[in-house]
């Protein structure tokens, strides 16, 4: 037991951590030379391709420390996403070692995330390893981001490890400093328990447990049972991954692995649950908090043959996304489709796009909303995360919508620019203090920490960060508490019809000029019809922006030629009469493309 160490490695996105990872499987022999290839343990196409982690995922190497003289040691890493959407995948490594390296990238410096990550660390009571990445760029202040990471964890800079993922300088050393540095699992009891951290699913070996072995061990052919589902199985196959899954003979206590279930019933395996032997007495192990959906978006297939499909894809990244949630729902112009609860804008365009390239699938996603509490004046309360639903104007006391707090790290340069950002989206800007060098010193950096509404930040509110900031400033952020909004239901009419698809949640101070600008945009892509049409926004018990579309004319007396005036007279009144006919009836065919354009997020 005393040569396993378990870690994960944290950081500020883009701050290294795969290839670090892949200079320690080549370091170790994990794998061969030959099969080496960038971004080892990203296996999805989209995580290679946009250079993120997006999944979690273990490994197991074999290290002799003190170059090759030493004991051998098994070392069990978990690699883990860096975007701030993804920080319950972070937080669930965590919960399954006893350690964690810390890497700071050189030429950048410790980052907001890297807080927030870094704080996750300390709460788990995880040993911290602080190591500087990318050593060898031309770019890199190693002296100066020394002094910044020893400031931030109080420790010496003498204690900073420093390496390069690209070149492979310093990752020897790196894994020696896991094996003295990080302790060894500490072993309760013998009676087998593991804590599921993660699980996927095979059409073969049904539903797979990634788990971390808390005491006792377990062999293939073992009758086992989810302490929380109750459900009993015999293990098909134990194993670890090296990176690939590799049978063994047993999972002994303290290591990270996996077990094959053979169950293929979705939603009978949860990230958090227990394992443990069939009947026994072994209490449960602290799980995970369920997490909370921050942002909804409805997703409807372009074609309706296409929606049970959809929900056997969704089912199907909810084995392998926990943080996933969705229920089913109708709309009356776009059929049936699913509410989803997303972690975040990140996760929303992960998931989206996963599901057009893995299950081909054409999707119509709404623009995201959040969820809002709304008092009525008959006492009542309401739950509202789609516009349509949120109540008519009159009958409101109150609404409650969430904020969150956050801490953004800049340049000094930028602040005036930033400060006018933070105004455009309602922040409140509380304290601000140098970080890292003094501001007079070129490079200065400032860290400001604000407030601001949760649905201010899903306006491009990250975009707008990084493009006034050129890129170097950071953000990270957590669910605060609940305020009181001053929101309003923006809805659409087109001939004095409302609209339900086109209806929103906004700000009132822009409810003008997104009225204007839904207006303009219906505008320019309605067909013109045979009718003279009026597109009109209300909000606030009024009419606040309208354009009126003239009528597609018609020519009736095109195949007359000749005769009497009084011919082309009666064709051009009985055109008049059918024209106002169809005007009272106010009917508007909305093209299906129309809805794709307005009601597609931007």
């Amino acid at each position: 037991m005393n040569n396993i160490r378990n870690f994960s490695i944290i950081a500020h996105i883009d701050h290294g951590k795969s290839t670090l990872a892949d200079r320690f499987l080549e370091v170790t022999g994990t794998i061969e030379k030959r099969k080496m290839r960038d971004q080892v343990l990203d296996s999805m196409e989209l995580e290679r391709e946009r250079g993120i982690t997006i999944k979690m995922q273990p490994v197991r190497m074999r290290w002799r420390a003190s170059h090759g003289s030493g004991p051998e040691h098994v070392l069990n890493l978990i690699d883990t996403p860096g975007h701030i959407d993804f920080s319950y995948e972070v937080s669930r490594a965590q919960k399954a070692v006893e350690g964690a390296i810390l890497l700071v990238d050189a030429t950048q410096g410790v980052q907001a995330q890297t807080l927030s990550v870094l704080s996750m660390a300390r709460e788990q009571g995880l040993t911290i390893i602080p190591a500087i990445s990318k050593i060898d760029s031309p770019l890199a202040e190693v002296a100066r981001v020394k002094e910044e990471v020893a400031r931030t964890l109080a420790i010496s800079p003498d204690s900073i490890l420093l390496c390069s993922g690209k070149t492979g300088e310093g990752v020897p050393e790196l894994l020696d400093a896991v094996v003295a540095r990080i302790p060894p699992p500490q072993i309760v009891d013998d009676a087998f328990r593991a804590l599921v951290f993660d699980f996927q699913y095979s059409d073969h070996k049904g539903v797979i447990l990634f788990v971390r072995v808390m005491g006792g061990r377990v062999t293939r052919a073992t009758r086992l049972e989810l302490a929380a589902a109750g459900s009993t199985f015999g293990a098909l196959e134990v194993g670890t991954f090296s990176p690939d899954p590799t049978a063994a003979a047993e999972l002994p206590a303290g290591s990270i692995g996996y077990i094959v279930t053979g169950i293929k019933e979705p939603g009978v395996a949860s990230v958090g649950d227990t394992v443990r032997e069939e009947k026994s007495r072994t209490t449960a192990l602290p799980g995970y908090q369920q997490p909370k959906p921050v942002v909804w978006a409805s997703i409807y297939p372009e074609s309706q043959d296409d929606f049970l499909l959809l929900k056997q894809s969704l089912a199907r990244l909810r084995l392998s996304d926990s943080s996933l949630s969705y229920e089913e729902e109708t709309s009356g112009t776009l059929g049936r489709g699913y509410r989803c609860g997303f972690l975040g804008m990140l996760h929303l365009e992960i998931i989206t796009e996963r599901l057009r390239r893995e299950f081909k699938l054409s999707l119509i996603v709404t623009t995201p909303t959040i969820t809002y509490r709304v008092e009525l004046k008959n006492g009542k309360q309401l739950m509202v995360y789609s516009p349509p639903l949120f109540p008519e104007y009159g009958q409101v006391v109150r609404v409650f919508e969430p904020w969150v707090r956050m801490k953004i790290i800049t340049p000094e340069r930028y602040l005036g620019d930033m400060m006018r950002l933070f105004y455009d989206h309602e922040a409140e800007v509380g304290e601000s203090e140098n970080f890292g060098d003094t501001p007079s010193q070129v490079g200065g950096r400032i860290a400001v920490h604000l407030k601001m509404p949760l649905r201010e930040l899903m306006r491009n509110f990250f975009d707008k960060v990084k493009t006034v900031s050129s890129g170097y400033a950071s953000v990270s952020y957590e669910i605060a508490e609940e305020r009181e909004a001053d929101v309003a239901r923006l809805d659409v009419l087109v001939a004095d019809e409302l609209v339900a698809a086109f209806s929103r949640v906004v700000s009132k101070r822009r409810v003008e000029e997104e009225a204007e600008a839904a207006v303009e945009r219906l505008h320019k892509i309605l067909p013109r019809q045979l009718f003279t049409t009026k597109i009109q926004a209300q909000a606030l018990g009024r009419i606040i922006s309208s354009r009126t579309m003239s009528a597609l004319r018609k020519d009736v007396t095109g195949y007359l030629y000749g005769g009497d005036r009084t011919r082309k007279m009666k064709l051009l009144e009985k055109q008049k009469k059918g024209k106002k006919k169809m005007k009272e009836r106010g009917r508007v065919n909305i093209p299906h493309e129309v809805f794709l354009k307005m009601v597609k997020s931007e």
